[in-house]
C-alpha cells in the first residue's frame, strides 16, 4: 500500500478518498478542499501496485471484476468525479508523467486506423448488436452529443436541435447530393432528404448500422434519394456538394489526419461544404485513455483543436466555422446513463454482469470527463473558398427557425 498512499497523498487535492484495503485497514487521502466524499474497498493486494503503473486501466478493470468496490454511499459517479477534478494532479506526479511521455511517443501507433483494421475497430464497438443501443439512445438512435437549448427538453427533442442545426450549417439548395461519413443508423441522412429535395449517400464501416440504416430508408419510402453503402470512406469516389461527419472523426486517428482532409478536398466542388461534428479536448495534444482504448474504442482519439486546424492549413481549406459544444454531452450522457441503468436487467441478460460493469465505467467516465475535464464537441465548417457560405452568420439561426416550421407541415415527428 506504500507507493499507492504516496501517490493518492498527491493526487486527492479536493475531496476526500477513504480506501479500505484488503485487510480491512482504512487509509484517507484528502479532505481539505470540499468535493466528492468517496469510500472504496479493494479486495485484492495486487491493485495497490498495479494501479500506480497502470492507474485508468486498472481502475476500470478492477470495477469491472469487482475488486474495487464502493460503501457507505458513494458510488462509481462519485469516484470518477472526484477523479476528475483532480486528474491535473494525478498527471503531476513523477511516475505518471513519465509514463504519459511514453504514450505519447507510441500513440500514432495506437491511433491506426488503416484499411481493414479500421473496420475491425468499429466492428469492436458498433456491431454489438443494434439491441444494446436501443436500449439507452434515443427513439431515433442518434449515438452522438445532442444539443440542449434548454436544459428541460427531452433526449429526442435536444438530439433534432442537433440535426436541425447541422442542416442549417450544411445551408442546403434542392438538388444538392450529400455525403454522410460515418452515418450510424441513418437518422441524419433520413432527416436532410426529408427536409431538402437532395440526395444523401451515407458510408459506414458497420454491418449492423448498414443493415438498420438501409431498412429505415426504404420504411421511409427515400431509398430513391437516400443510399447507404458499407464502405471506408477512403474507397468513395463520387463528388458532393456537401459533405458531413459526426462522430466519426474520432476514428480516424492523428496519423490519418492528412489523409482525411485530402480526401474531403477530393469530393467536393470549390463551393462545396464540408462540416464535422467531433468530440475534442481544450488541453494540448494527448492520448485516449488505455482502458477506453482497450475495451471501448480501439484506435478512437480526440483531438485538440490545434492538431485538426494545423492539417486544414496543410490541405488549403478554409475554416468558415467553428463552434465548440461545451456541456451539451455531459447532459447526453446523463440521459443515456439513466436509461442504460433503467434497463440494466435486460443488459446482463444480454451479455453478463461484467459487461453491465463494463458500459457503466464507459458512460458514467465520460460524462465527467465532459462535466469537469477537458472534453468538449466542435463543430468544424470547411470549404475550399471562403464565400461558399454567406458571410454573415444569421443564415444558421434563421434556417434553424424556418426548419422547426418545415417540420410540421412534413409531420416529422420528434
Amino acid at each position: 500500500m506504500f507507493l499507492l498512499s504516496h501517490m493518492l497523498k498527491s493526487f486527492i487535492k479536493k475531496g476526500r478518498l477513504t480506501v479500505i484495503d484488503a485487510d480491512g485497514k482504512r487509509h484517507v487521502f484528502g479532505g481539505l478542499q470540499e468535493g466528492p466524499q468517496v469510500t472504496m474497498r479493494l479486495t485484492d493486494p495486487k491493485l495497490y501496485r498495479s494501479l500506480v503503473f497502470k492507474a485508468e486501466l486498472v481502475a476500470g478493470e478492477a470495477y469491472m471484476d469487482g475488486t474495487m468496490r464502493f460503501e457507505e454511499g458513494s458510488s462509481l459517479r462519485d469516484f470518477l468525479m472526484l477523479f476528475s477534478i483532480n486528474r491535473l494532479s494525478l498527471g503531476s506526479y513523477p511516475i505518471q508523467k513519465a509514463i504519459r511521455a511514453v504514450r505519447m511517443r507510441f500513440r500514432k501507433r495506437e491511433q491506426s486506423n488503416r484499411k481493414g483494421q479500421a473496420q475491425q475497430n468499429v466492428a469492436h464497438h458498433y456491431d454489438l448488436g443494434n439491441d444494446l443501443y436501443k436500449l439507452f439512445l434515443d427513439e431515433n438512435m442518434l449515438y452522438s452529443c445532442a444539443y440542449f437549448r434548454d436544459p428541460e427538453e427531452t433526449l429526442e427533442q435536444a438530439q433534432r436541435n442537433k440535426l436541425r442545426l447541422l442542416a442549417a450549417k450544411l445551408d442546403l439548395k434542392p438538388g444538392m447530393k450529400v455525403l454522410d461519413i460515418g452515418c450510424g443508423w441513418g437518422d441524419l441522412a433520413l432527416y436532410l432528404a426529408q427536409l431538402e429535395d437532395v440526395s444523401v449517400v451515407g458510408v459506414t464501416l458497420s454491418k449492423e448500422q448498414h443493415a438498420l440504416a438501409t431498412k429505415r430508408a426504404a420504411d421511409a419510402g427515400l431509398a430513391g434519394r437516400v443510399r447507404f453503402e458499407l464502405k471506408d470512406y477512403r474507397d468513395v469516389e463520387e463528388k458532393f456538394d456537401r459533405i458531413v461527419s459526426v462522430g466519426m472523426f474520432e476514428h480516424v486517428g492523428v496519423q490519418h489526419y492528412d489523409e482525411f482532409f485530402k480526401k474531403l478536398n477530393a469530393l467536393m466542388p470549390d463551393d462545396g461544404v464540408a462540416l464535422i461534428h467531433s468530440i475534442g479536448h481544450m488541453s494540448p495534444p494527448g492520448t485516449t485513455s488505455p482502458w477506453l482504448r482497450k475495451y471501448i474504442f480501439p484506435g478512437g482519439y480526440s483531438p485538440a483543436l490545434s492538431e485538426v486546424v494545423a492539417v486544414t492549413e496543410r490541405n488549403s481549406l478554409w475554416v468558415t466555422d467553428i463552434e465548440v459544444l461545451r456541456v451539451h454531452y455531459a447532459t447526453t450522457l446523463a440521459h443515456w446513463c439513466r436509461r442504460f441503468e433503467a434497463n440494466r436487467d435486460k443488459v446482463v441478460a444480454m451479455y453478463d454482469e461484467r459487461f453491465a460493469r463494463m458500459w457503466e465505467f464507459y458512460l458514467i467516465s465520460c460524462e465527467m470527463m465532459f462535466r469537469a475535464g477537458s472534453q468538449m464537441v466542435f463543430h468544424l465548417q470547411l470549404s475550399r473558398t471562403r464565400d461558399a457560405v454567406p458571410i454573415v452568420r444569421d443564415y444558421v439561426t434563421d434556417l434553424q427557425r424556418s426548419y422547426v416550421e418545415r417540420e410540421k407541415q412534413l409531420h416529422l415527428q420528434v
